[in-house]
C-alpha cells in the first residue's frame, strides 16, 4: 500500500512539509551567501543568479508537494489550504520572473549579486509565510522579514542619491506603519486574549463588542494599508518607485502586495474584525481618485506606474468591501492579473533605462513602435490590460471586482470605480500614443538587443495577461473554491 506523500517526506510529522517553500527559499538564500566568497567577481552575477533561479523553481515545486499535505502546523499558527497555495504560486512566479529580468540589469548596473539575490529569496520566504500564517504575531514576523529585504533592495543603486532617498524614506515610513500594525495586534490580544485568527473570531463575536476592537482594526489597517500603497498611506510610493532599481520595483509592486492582501483577506473575512467596511470604502475611493489624478501629471514612467499602483490598490479594495462569496475570488483574480502585467511592464522599463536608468521619461519612448516593434507591442498589451480592455487580464479583473460590488449593492462605489477607470485610460493611452505616433526629439534612446532572460519574462507575462483575459475560468474557479477556506 502506497503512503501519502506527506508521510513519505516527513514521517510522522508533516509540519515542515507545510512550510517547505519557505525552507527551500531560505536554504537557497543561505547557499548564495556561502558561495559568494568562493566565486570570482566576474562570474558571480550569472552563477549566483542561476542559483537563485533554481531556488525559485525548487520553491514552486515545493508548493506542489505542500499542496498534497493541507492542514495546520506548528500549534495552529500555519495553515496550508487552497487560499495559501494560490498566493504562494503567485508570489513565487513573480520572484522567478524578477530574477530572470535581473540578469541583464545586474551586468548593466554593476551591482553585487550575492546580497541582491539573497535578499530577494529571503524576502520571498517572508511573503510566502504571510499567506499561510493564521496567527498575528507570526504574520508580524513574516511581514518584517519581507519588509527589511525590500527596504535594502530599494537602495541598491548606491551611487544614485535617488535610490538612497528611496530606501531611507521607505524604511522610516515603513517602520511607523509596522508599529501601528503591532499596536493593533496588542490591542486585539488585550480584547480577546488570543492572537490566532480563528480564536479571535470566536471570542470577539460572543456579544458586546469592546471599543478597543475598533481601535485595533484601525491600527492593523494602517499597517497593512501602507504595504499595499493604499491612500492615505501612499505618500512613499512615487519617490520609492522612481529611485529603486526597476526589477526591484517590479517585484515590490506585486509580490509584497499579494502577500499583504492575503493577510487583509484573512483579517477582514476570517477574523471578522469590526469597523472594516467604511475604512475599506474610504480607502478605496481615495486610492482610486488620488492615484489616477496624480498619474495624469507625471512625465517619468516609473512615477506614473507608482500612481497607477495606488489606483489599482483602490480597485482591489472595492472587492474587500463586497460580500465574501464574490469579493474574495475577485480580489484573488485581480492580484494575479495585476502581477502579470506589472512585472512585464517594469522588465521593459529596466531594459530601456540603460546604465544608471537614464531613460525613464515618457518622451524616451517616442518612436519605440518603429524601432523596437516587439517590445512596443508587448508594452501595449500591458498598458491595455492596466486600462481594462477586453481580451486582457485587466478586463476580467475589473469586471469581477465591480460585479462583486454590485452584488453587495455598492452602486456608488462601483460608479466611482468606473469613472476612475475612464480617467486612468488617458495616461496609459498617452504612453501608447508616444510610442507609435511621435518621433524622438533629438538623439534617440540607444536600444540594446533583448537578452534571453528579459525576452522570457516579456513572453511569459504577456501570455499570462492574455490567458487571464481570454480563458479566466480556471483561475477564477480555483479562487472561488478557496472561499470556503476563509468562510466555512
Amino acid at each position: 500500500m502506497s503512503l501519502p506523500i506527506a508521510e513519505i517526506l516527513a514521517p510522522p510529522n508533516v509540519d515542515y512539509v507545510r512550510i517547505l517553500p519557505e525552507l527551500a527559499l531560505s536554504v537557497f538564500g543561505i547557499l548564495i551567501m556561502v558561495l559568494d566568497p568562493l566565486i570570482g567577481e566576474y562570474k558571480a552575477a550569472k552563477t549566483l543568479g542561476t542559483v537563485a533561479l533554481v531556488g525559485a523553481v525548487a520553491s514552486l515545486a515545493a508548493v506542489y508537494v505542500q499542496a498534497q499535505a493541507p492542514g495546520e502546523a506548528f500549534s495552529h499558527m500555519v495553515r496550508v489550504d487552497n487560499f495559501s497555495i494560490f498566493f504562494h504560486a503567485v508570489i513565487l512566479i513573480i520572484v522567478l520572473l524578477s530574477i530572470l529580468s535581473s540578469f541583464e540589469y545586474m551586468e548593466e548596473q554593476g551591482i553585487r549579486a550575492a546580497e541582491y539575490y539573497g535578499l530577494i529569496l529571503m524576502g520571498a520566504a517572508g511573503m510566502c509565510l504571510m499567506t499561510s500564517a493564521v496567527e498575528l504575531v507570526l504574520i508580524f514576523i513574516a511581514l518584517e522579514i519581507s519588509s527589511i529585504s525590500t527596504y535594502i533592495l530599494a537602495g541598491f543603486l548606491r551611487r544614485d542619491p535617488r535610490s538612497s532617498e528611496a530606501s531611507l524614506k521607505y524604511f522610516l515610513l515603513g517602520s511607523f506603519a509596522t508599529a501601528f500594525f503591532l499596536y493593533g495586534v496588542a490591542l486585539i490580544f488585550g480584547t480577546t486574549g488570543f492572537t490566532t485568527i480563528a480564536e479571535i473570531n470566536t471570542n470577539l463575536h460572543k456579544g458586546y463588542m469592546p471599543p478597543l476592537a475598533y481601535a485595533a482594526m484601525a491600527m492593523i489597517f494602517v499597517g497593512l494599508g501602507f504595504k499595499v500603497a493604499a491612500a492615505p498611506f501612499h505618500v512613499w510610493t512615487p519617490d520609492v518607485y522612481e529611485g529603486a532599481p526597476s526589477p526591484v520595483v517590479g517585484l515590490m509592486s506585486t509580490a509584497p502586495k499579494a502577500a499583504t492582501f492575503a493577510v487583509l483577506l484573512r483579517v477582514i473575512f476570517e477574523a471578522r474584525l469590526p469597523g472594516t467596511f467604511w475604512l475599506i470604502w474610504f480607502a478605496a475611493v481615495l486610492s482610486m481618485t488620488l492615484g489616477n489624478l496624480g498619474a495624469i501629471k507625471q512625465n517619468n514612467i516609473k512615477r506614473l506606474l507608482a500612481y497607477s499602483s495606488i489606483a489599482h490598490a483602490g480597485y482591489l479594495l472595492v472587492a474587500f468591501a463586497s460580500l465574501p462569496a464574490s469579493g474574495i475570488p475577485s480580489a484573488m483574480f485581480y492580484t494575479a492579473a495585476y502581477a502579470a502585467m506589472n512585472v512585464g511592464a517594469f522588465a521593459i522599463i529596466s531594459h530601456i533605462g540603460n546604465r544608471g536608468e537614464r531613460y525613464t521619461t515618457i518622451d524616451d519612448y517616442a518612436g519605440l513602435g518603429r524601432r523596437a516593434p516587439f517590445m512596443a507591442a508587448i508594452l501595449t498589451v500591458f498598458l491595455l490590460s492596466l486600462i481594462g480592455i477586453p481580451a486582457t487580464g485587466g478586463f476580467f479583473a475589473k469586471f469581477y471586482v465591480f460585479s462583486a460590488a454590485l452584488q453587495a449593492n455598492l452602486v456608488g462605489l462601483t460608479i466611482l470605480g468606473v469613472i476612475n477607470s475612464a480617467i486612468g485610460a488617458y495616461y496609459y493611452l498617452r504612453v501608447i500614443v508616444v510610442m507609435y505616433m511621435k518621433e524622438p526629439q533629438g538623439e534617440a534612446v540607444p536600444l540594446k538587443p533583448l537578452s534571453a532572460g528579459v525576452s522570457a519574462v516579456l513572453v511569459l507575462s504577456a501570455v499570462t495577461t492574455l490567458y487571464l483575459g481570454i480563458l479566466p475560468e480556471a483561475v477564477l474557479t480555483y479562487a472561488q473554491n478557496s472561499v470556503r477556506n476563509l468562510i466555512p
